[in-house]
């Protein structure tokens, strides 16, 4: 069936819905439709029949060893260590790309080289079923890698691997140049350009190949960039990060435009699509697009960064992740907060550790009235430096604040420099220690009192 723009529609020589019933066009096709499908199904019981003959334990055998051959090469390359996130190698032997990679290949070489001796039947089988689990474990593997944490990807690699599939099916037992025939039959008329189903498919799985490739390959690039990172000093992570984002961006961008030259549509006519983004982003986008200006900025200035304690909009945490979009913080009781990159920008931000990350900690205890101060503040120093976190130098201190209608009100101040560890913890420890000081020296923490006088009326 062919359709113009107008919506009419034409007839097709191929499909024989409308055509006369004596057409010998139509009856021609319907001849070779016919003829195919009869040499399809003789194909498919001549290699049943092969499967079963004495030559298809040669190949079965042969079969075994490029498995067990390929299984021995990537054991080899990959060691004992388990590769988190490899997509060459995958977390086990038989889940990476390289395994299904270097079987086909065996394969091949193991077909070609029996193809003289004996009548292939095993192969005509294995070949499809490793290019199928080789195509699978490509896509699968680079999803993973690209997006780990996205339930989306688990869709679409149980969709891609029905597909794939199914495809293997339709080639094993002949349907697939049939059914590539049947499209070819079935096209529209799109701007003045025939376009025929088949040119679609093929165009869609080209799109797909082109952009695994660049996924593939950001995601490679990424790796290697925040593992240089995570190696070295770790200062210039987050340059690093903004490296990795707009490398995947710039990767993605060739790749949809290589992708759509693949499937064979004009670039020209995304123009006017063009503007209409470019509206969209001026009034209906416009705090999307400035959230991702936003993570850009933040990632070259780096006013904030991986790993910093900051405080904004009264929650206070660790930066663990910095994205185009948000940026994620995570408080020391395990919450984690999601912070629209804007907010960074145009908000107040309190940074503890932009220019040193050592951070003031203050604690307080009241004294009797009659305690020797002088005396005191020394033991209590040396207390609060015993903690294991508190810095010596600089050293802590002790403050005598105010007068209290029960005590001395003393404040000891120290420093730390891991404040991602907590606050509470070593304040607590500095608190025994002052507690065990007290005791030891017999000074009293008073208690509230209050004189009552008792007048006789």
């Amino acid at each position: 069936m062919t359709v113009d723009l107008a919506g009419v529609p034409a007839v097709s020589a191929a499909s024989g819905a409308t055509g006369a019933v004596g057409d010998p066009v139509t009856a021609a096709a319907q001849a070779a439709a016919a003829a195919a499908s009869q040499a399809a199904r003789s194909e498919v019981w001549q290699t049943l029949t092969a499967l079963f003959s004495a030559s298809a334990v040669a190949e079965f055998a042969a079969l075994t060893g490029c498995v067990v051959l390929a299984w021995l090469v990537v054991r080899t390359l990959r060691g004992r260590r388990v590769l988190r996130g490899s997509v060459w190698f995958g977390e086990r032997i038989f889940d990476g790309v390289l395994f299904p990679a270097l079987a086909l290949l065996a394969a091949l070489t193991a077909r070609h080289l029996l193809q003289a001796v004996v009548p292939i039947a095993v192969f005509k089988l294995a070949v499809p079923i490793l290019t199928s689990l080789l195509v699978i474990r490509i896509a699968v593997r680079v999803l993973q890698t690209a997006f780990p944490e996205s339930r989306t990807v688990r869709v679409i690699e149980r969709t891609v691997s029905w597909l794939v599939w199914l495809g293997m099916v339709a080639w094993v037992t002949g349907l697939l140049p049939l059914l590539l025939t049947e499209m070819e039959a079935i096209h529209w008329k799109i701007g003045g350009t025939d376009v025929s189903l088949r040119s679609l498919v093929e165009g869609l799985l080209s799109a797909s190949a082109v952009l695994v490739g660049a996924l593939w390959l950001s995601a490679a690039i990424e790796a290697r960039l925040i593992a240089g990172a995570v190696v070295g000093s770790g200062g210039n992570l987050s340059l690093r990060k903004i490296a990795a984002n707009a490398t995947r961006a710039g990767l993605l961008f060739v790749g949809l435009l290589l992708a759509l030259t693949a499937a064979g549509i004009p670039l020209g006519a995304f123009g006017v699509l063009g503007g209409a983004i470019g509206v969209g982003i001026g009034f209906g986008l416009q705090k999307l697009a400035a959230n991702y200006v936003s993570g850009f900025v933040i990632l070259a200035e780096r006013s904030v960064r991986i790993g910093d304690t900051v405080r904004i909009d009264g929650f206070e945490g660790r930066i663990t992740d910095i994205h185009t979009r948000y940026t994620v913080i995570r408080a020391l009781n395990g919450r984690e907060s999601i912070v629209p990159n804007e907010m960074l920008i145009t908000q107040r931000v309190e940074n503890a550790s932009l220019a040193d990350t050592r951070m003031l900690v203050s604690t307080s205890v009241s004294v009797a009235y009659g305690t020797d101060v002088d005396a005191l503040i020394p033991r209590l120093v040396e207390a609060a430096v015993s903690v294991p976190r508190v810095l010596a130098a600089p050293g802590p201190a002790v403050n005598l604040d105010a007068f209290g209608a029960d005590g001395l009100e003393l404040t000891l101040n120290f420093w730390i420099e891991d404040p991602e560890n907590g606050q509470g913890n070593v304040r607590s420890g500095v608190n025994l220690a002052i507690l065990r000081t007290l005791n030891q020296l017999g000074v009293e923490i008073p208690y509230p009192q209050r004189v009552l006088r008792h007048i006789d009326a």
